[in-house]
């Protein structure tokens, strides 16, 4: 006779083993089998982003789809849009100057075939980053680049993960 604690992890592993099958490796062979999903990342042509910002995060998106540096087939095409913006939530009373700001980027972003189509992939990644402000105006010019780099780090991740997650799937 088996204990009631045997019993409940026999049955976990029954269940555990059936889902084995629903899982898939996010970097392993993509759904078709035909080629791996580090291979069809590195065929990722990232459209040019102006500005600072997304100077920032277009260098990101280049390094983390391709961090060789070798430019590939070009197979997809990643259109992102940020959009930027500064908020002052503490303010010094003695003073009227704010002591602190938060850079809020969103970034919309598509996926979509080289030769054209239907998007593959879509959708908005989120980041903020806050930073003390002083009254020394190089230091605060310098804090708010730094935290726009920091967006530009965190939205990089989040996009190269949800692109990579599409691209497994994808037949």
């Amino acid at each position: 006779m088996l204990s009631p604690e045997v019993g409940k992890v026999i049955a976990a592993l029954a269940v555990v083993t059936s889902l084995g099958a629903c899982f898939q490796p996010l970097y392993g062979p993509t759904a078709s089998g035909n080629s791996t999903v580090q291979a069809e990342m590195q065929a990722v042509v990232v459209d040019p982003i102006p500005e600072r910002l997304r100077h920032y995060l277009g260098n990101e998106l280049i390094f983390a789809f391709n961090g060789s540096g070798t430019p590939g087939p070009a197979k997809y095409r990643l259109i992102v849009t940020p959009r930027e913006r500064v908020q002052t939530p503490l303010i010094n009373t003695v003073t009227g100057q704010a002591s602190a700001a938060t850079v809020f980027v969103d970034a919309d972003f598509r996926l979509e075939p080289a030769a054209g189509g239907d998007p593959i992939v879509k959708g908005t990644a989120y980041s903020s980053a806050t930073y003390d402000r002083t009254s020394n105006r190089y230091a605060n010019v310098r804090a708010a680049r730094d935290a726009e780099i920091r967006n530009a780090r965190v939205l990089a991740d989040q996009i190269r993960t949800r692109v990579a997650a599409a691209l497994s799937t994808a037949a």
